[in-house]
Order: structure tokens, then C-alpha cells, then sequence
């Protein structure tokens, strides 16, 4: 039976330049990156040219270097593969990706993976990939807009308002309810409304505010992953969102995302990998960050030197995000920022000072903390007032520490977070020395009720 030539890989290769050795050379290219060894030549090119068949990951492969070399996304469905969409990309392959079209690739790959799909508490990325990551940045230069993008789309600043009006929306059920609530929705929207944007034609005044948008969204999405307890899919987009701002050389917001690794890998129980990240973050955005942004980033080196047990140098971070803090009114932030109040800052705080083990002083941060929470942020109230327990728990108060843990999980909003359960959990097994007091007893059937009513809603 004879096969109908694929003239959509033909035009696209045309519009490239690229002959058939020329693409199998950078086919094998590409694969390797991914850490696959392919034996592409230029016959296989052609077979494909003439109407043949292609497994789906090599058909992937295509797509990301034929959109190496446009530099925009091309898909599989593009050239004529329809098929043949690309494989997942392994979440424990982390690394700082080499292209914009790489990144894209990536981004719109792991749109299509569920977080409730993956692994739990172990973090894939290895030592070597964030430090990579992290200098790779640090010493990055703008990559500039891309220029070659066709005209068939013209974006303008409505596009962007929308973007950000729906970044707001589903930062606030993030806030509200954890958990990767409404997941499935905003990876689609990211996928179907954000990732096709960057990839058309736009001012450099669009441009610019188009990808830090698209920063916003691709962070908030490691984030909620990270909530949900997926911390592999998590590092696969903070990566992936890490190299977006180098595009446009947003260095407040990639050290945001600095920041929000070492959250993570500091959660972990990782505290050189937190320290290192979060130190990346002070500096790397020392240069172009507001006073408020600063004091975010001093405030998660004190988080993670406090894991560490650096009694001195968590203490010089709490005082320089303080110092930071107070001068907070003096610059205009980024919206994003808004969040990054005396409640949020004292709630870093009240953490710092229960890992380092000074009781009275966590328990006032953690009292303070909870009194000034705004209860729309259900979830960060939660952690505050496990943290409270936590610390009351580290006086020697057993009865006020399971008072205050049962008030965190009487609001009930916060169990859907995978972290704030973590939390719960972390408390019981610090109480399970005094099982058979009746406080505990309560607590534990309080809990138990709390997460069969999460069961039935």
C-alpha cells in the first residue's frame, strides 16, 4: 500500500532550512539530552518525509528540534505526527533546560500529569541538577524575545490582563482550600491559553509582561504540586519556570522561584540543599529585588539555616529580612508579592524559632502570627497554629499544645493540603508519649472524625 508523502513535516523543515541530515543530526542531538541514545540518519528522515511511521517518543524529538531551531513550539501534531504525541517526560530527569523550546516542551508536558499520580515525599532531583540549575541561572544573561515567531497571533495586553485576572483566581483557591484544588483546570488553562501565547507575535513591551505572567502562572503550578505532596512533578516545573524568566531576565521572580526550592527541599528535611537554594535567592535577586521581595528571600535563609541548627547565621538572616522588611513601603512591588505581610513574615519567624528549639520565642511568633493571619488564608492560619502547638508542645504545655492543634483542624479548610497533613501528623507522632492521656485521646478522635468529614465532601 503506498503511503501519502507528509508534507506538513516537509513544509516545517523548509521553513527551518533543515535537510534530512541535518535534522537526524539534530534529532540525535536532542535525544541525548533527554538521555537517550538514537541511531536517526537521514533515511529514516526521509521514510518519515514519505509517509512512514515513527515511534512517539522519537516523534517528540522532532518536534523539540525543529522548535530548537524556529525558536518557537512545534508540535508533533504539527509535522504531521498526530498520533504520536510525546512521551511524559521522566519527573526524576530534573534538569535546567538548554532552549525556550526545550522549555516549552517541557512546561506542556507535564500539563498532562496529575499530581495525585506521582510519588510522595522523595525529591528526584539530584544534588548536582539543582546546583547546576542554581549557577545557571545566577550567571544567565537574557535570552531576549524571540523574533521569528509567525503572525498568524498577535497578542496584546488584554491577553496578559487575563492571564494574570485568572493567576489571581487560582491563587486564591490555593490559598483557600490547598491542596491542588482545581488542578485539572488550571493545568488546562496554562496549557491551552498561556503556553500558545509565547510562542506567537507581540510588542517587547507585551512580551515582557507576557512571560513574567506566564512565570506567575508556571510557579503557581509547581506550588500546588508541592501542596499536594508530588514534590518529583514539583521540581520538574520550578526548573522549567526557573529558565522562563531567563528569557526576559526577570531576576525578582527567579529568585522567587530559588526561594520556593528551598521551601521545598528545607520541608524535605534537605537543609544544605535549602540553604544553598535559598542563599542563590538573596543574591540573585539582591540587584533589581524591592525591600519587601528581600526580606521574603532573607526571611527562607533563616528557615533554612534554622533547619540546619545555625543558631548565628539564622539569627542574621531573621535580622536582615527584618531590616528589609521595615523599609518595605519605600518601592513599588510586583502583585505577586502582595501576600508578603507582617503576618507572613512572622510566620516565617515562629518556624525559625521552633526548629532551633527556643520555645518561649516560637511561641510568640506563632501567637502573634495567628492573631494577625487574615482566615482567607485558611491554610497558612493552619500552619501557623500547628506551628503554635508545636512550640507550646516544646514548653512543656501538653494541654495547650492539643487545644491549639485541634482549633487548626476543627477549620478543617487546610486538611486538604498534603503539607498542612504533614504537620498534623509530625504533632501526633511528637504527643504519641502520652497516648493515654485523655486530651491526646480527644485530639486523635477529633482528627479521625475531622478527616472522614474531608472523605464525604
Amino acid at each position: 500500500m503506498s503511503k501519502d508523502p507528509n508534507h506538513q513535516l516537509a513544509a516545517v523543515m523548509a521553513e527551518a532550512g533543515a535537510s534530512n541530515k541535518g535534522l537526524a543530526k539534530r534529532v540525535r542531538e536532542v535525544a541525548q539530552r533527554h538521555g537517550d541514545r538514537l541511531g536517526t540518519t537521514h533515511v529514516a528522515v526521509q521514510r518519515w518525509l514519505d509517509g512512514g511511521g515513527i515511534q512517539r517518543e522519537t516523534a517528540g524529538y522532532v518536534a523539540e528540534a525543529l522548535s530548537d531551531k524556529l525558536r518557537r513550539k512545534i508540535t508533533p501534531k504539527d509535522l504531521g505526527f498526530p498520533g504520536a504525541m510525546p512521551a511524559l517526560v521522566s519527573v526524576g530527569a530534573t534538569r535546567y533546560s538548554g532552549s525556550l523550546a526545550e522549555t516549552l516542551s517541557t512546561l506542556e508536558t507535564l500539563t498532562h500529569q496529575r499530581p495525585e499520580d506521582g510519588p510522595g515525599d522523595e525529591a528526584p532531583s539530584l544534588d548536582s541538577d539543582v546546583n547546576s540549575a542554581a549557577l545557571s541561572w545566577l550567571v544567565s544573561r537574557p535570552d531576549g524575545l524571540p523574533t521569528e515567531a509567525p503572525a498568524t497571533r498577535r497578542v496584546g495586553m488584554r491577553d496578559v490582563a487575563a492571564i494574570r485576572t485568572a493567576a489571581g483566581f487560582f491563587m486564591q483557591l490555593d490559598f483557600q482550600f490547598g491542596g491542588g484544588h482545581a488542578h485539572k483546570a488550571f493545568r488546562h488553562y496554562f496549557r491551552e491559553d498561556v503556553l500558545p501565547l509565547l510562542s506567537a507575535s507581540y510588542s517587547a513591551k507585551v512580551g515582557e509582561a507576557l512571560f513574567q505572567a506566564a512565570s506567575e502562572m508556571s510557579q503557581l503550578l509547581a506550588w500546588s504540586a508541592y501542596d499536594s505532596g508530588n514534590h518529583a512533578l514539583s521540581d520538574r516545573y520550578m526548573m522549567s519556570t526557573l529558565r522562563l524568566t531567563q528569557v526576559i531576565g526577570d531576576r525578582v521572580m527567579g529568585a522567587r522561584i530559588l526561594t520556593n526550592m528551598s521551601h521545598q527541599a528545607n520541608y524535605l528535611g534537605q537543609a544544605p540543599r535549602a540553604v544553598m537554594l535559598a542563599r542563590a535567592s538573596v543574591e540573585g535577586g539582591r540587584a533589581a529585588a524591592t525591600p519587601r521581595a528581600m526580606a521574603l528571600f532573607s526571611a527562607h535563609e533563616a528557615r533554612a539555616l534554622s533547619t540546619a541548627g545555625d543558631h548565628k547565621g539564622a539569627g542574621h538572616a531573621m535580622n536582615e529580612a527584618e531590616r528589609f522588611f521595615e523599609r518595605g513601603d519605600s518601592a513599588e512591588d510586583p502583585e505577586w508579592l502582595s501576600y508578603m505581610d507582617e503576618a507572613e513574615l512572622i510566620g516565617e519567624f515562629c518556624h525559625c524559632f521552633r526548629d532551633l528549639g527556643q520555645g518561649p520565642d516560637a511561641v510568640r511568633f506563632a501567637e502573634r502570627a495567628v492573631e494577625l493571619t487574615d482566615p482567607k488564608y485558611a491554610r497558612t492560619l493552619g500552619f501557623c497554629r500547628m506551628v503554635l502547638a508545636q512550640s507550646q508542645l516544646l514548653n512543656g504545655d501538653l494541654e495547650a499544645a492539643v487545644t491549639t492543634a485541634g482549633l487548626a483542624v476543627e477549620a478543617g479548610d487546610a486538611l486538604q493540603s498534603a503539607r498542612f497533613q504533614r504537620y498534623v501528623s509530625d504533632f501526633q507522632r511528637e504527643v504519641s508519649v502520652h497516648a493515654h492521656n485523655p486530651v491526646v485521646q480527644q485530639f486523635n478522635g477529633e482528627l479521625q472524625a475531622a478527616m472522614q468529614r474531608l472523605d464525604d465532601e
